[in-house]
């Protein structure tokens, strides 16, 4: 089996572009997992606030999340080039002054402001890579397999960026980590144009409605199992530091989120080589209710080493429900629409995760971190019932044919 899986992977890298486009797509990726972190952090060292700095982190990803569909759409019209100058140029230059708020005297609401200016027009590096291996690959395992992989490199990312600012806060100040994530920020746009990428861009002519991807009522199922499975990861994030707190082990959290990114990274590489006969919309709902169980027994357990094994485990499903979901995203919305449908899926993340960290907060204030795993393993069963609607939908779709 591990001859096979290393004989497909082989055979993925040896496609014209591929181990350039997956450089780009690691390199490109990098300040999401610095830029949330790092801007925490200089925040907070500017005012002192950890309210301010959350609000400022708050504002920067809630207007990414409102504006991606909008710069998705413009994308799916014009084309990639607008889109990429106008993020390339105002997303660097409003995160400069946040990093030069204190030398131009801005008072906290003006610093939030810029936050928010920044998220407006971050750029969509992450949507657009999708996209690309869209258009890159037709057939539908190969497919699979960048979308996997894809998944692995975001892991990377989320893994070794926070890392970086950790090392540069320990070496140097939250400022000078927050300035690295805004040099990579200004790097990406021109990094990612300069790649292989745009050559493997499709245009769509064909008539768009108004609503765009929002008409498709499968999309609207996929984008709704998204927003319950990242409300789970969201609430699981803010779990595994209530547990380390409990225990009174700070640097736990740490070791029991880089282990279920770890995890994410492993499963995602093994189910990338699998090559699967069994149609997408019928396996994201048994993986989604196959996650249920280990995040259910964090819930139960107060052993540190129980708890690592079961943060692995239910990462190994990460990597694929996400894979799984860009695929029917892929499958089911129509050309027209190919960035616009992946922009939705941004917000859905975004919002998620935002949504789970918040209530999840507020539930270590209370009850505590069983709680809040419990609220996850439900928000993962939520999400595999709704999946299972798009199973019964293809039924359908099937006997009238």
């Amino acid at each position: 089996m591990l001859s096979n899986a290393l004989a497909r992977y082989r055979a993925f890298l040896r496609h014209r572009d591929v181990p350039a486009l997956l450089v780009t797509a690691l390199v490109t990726r990098m300040p999401v997992g610095m830029l949330s972190l790092s801007l925490l952090l200089h925040v907070r060292a500017l005012t002192g606030s950890f309210a301010t700095a959350g609000a400022a982190v708050g504002a920067c990803l809630l207007a990414s999340a409102v504006t991606g569909p909008f710069l998705g759409r413009i994308v799916d019209r014009r084309g990639p080039a607008p889109v990429l100058v106008a993020t390339g140029l105002v997303c660097p230059a409003a995160l400069a002054i946040v990093l030069l708020a204190r030398p131009l005297g801005l008072a906290p609401a003006t610093l939030i402001a810029f936050a928010a200016l920044a998220g407006a027009f971050l750029p969509p590096i992450s949507v657009l890579t999708r996209t690309m291996w869209r258009h890159r690959f037709d057939d539908e395992r190969t497919r699979m397999m960048a979308f996997s992989i894809d998944g692995v490199l975001i892991e990377l990312a989320f893994t070794i960026g926070p890392m970086i600012v950790a090392t540069l806060l320990a070496a140097a100040s939250a400022t000078a980590a927050f300035a690295v994530a805004l040099g990579l920020t200004a790097l990406a746009v021109p990094v990612f144009a300069l790649s292989p990428a745009l050559r493997h861009w499709r245009r769509s002519d064909e008539e768009r409605h108004l609503l765009g991807p929002l008409t498709e009522p499968r999309l609207l199922a996929v984008y709704a199992v998204t927003f319950l499975f990242t409300f789970c990861l969201g609430l699981t994030e803010v779990g595994y530091p209530g547990y380390a707190t409990f225990v009174g082990t700070a640097p736990l959290a740490g070791v029991l989120l880089a282990i279920n990114s770890a995890g994410s990274a492993a499963g995602g590489l093994v189910y990338g080589a699998l090559h699967l006969d069994t149609p997408a919309h019928r396996q994201l709902p048994r993986i989604l209710a196959a996650m249920t169980l280990p995040i259910a027994l964090q819930a139960a357990t107060d052993s540190a080493l129980a708890l690592c094994a079961l943060a692995f485990v239910a990462g190994t499903l990460i990597a694929p429900v996400f894979a799984l979901s860009t695929m029917l995203v892929t499958s089911i919305a129509p050309p027209r629409y190919a960035t616009e449908a992946f922009t939705w899926t941004a917000t859905c993340i975004v919002s998620g995760v935002g949504v789970g960290q918040a209530l999840g907060g507020r539930l270590l204030e209370g009850p505590g971190y069983p709680t809040v795993f419990a609220l996850a393993a439900g928000a993962a069963l939520a999400a595999a019932l709704l999946a299972w609607t798009l199973r019964t939908h293809a039924l359908r779709v099937r006997a009238q044919m």
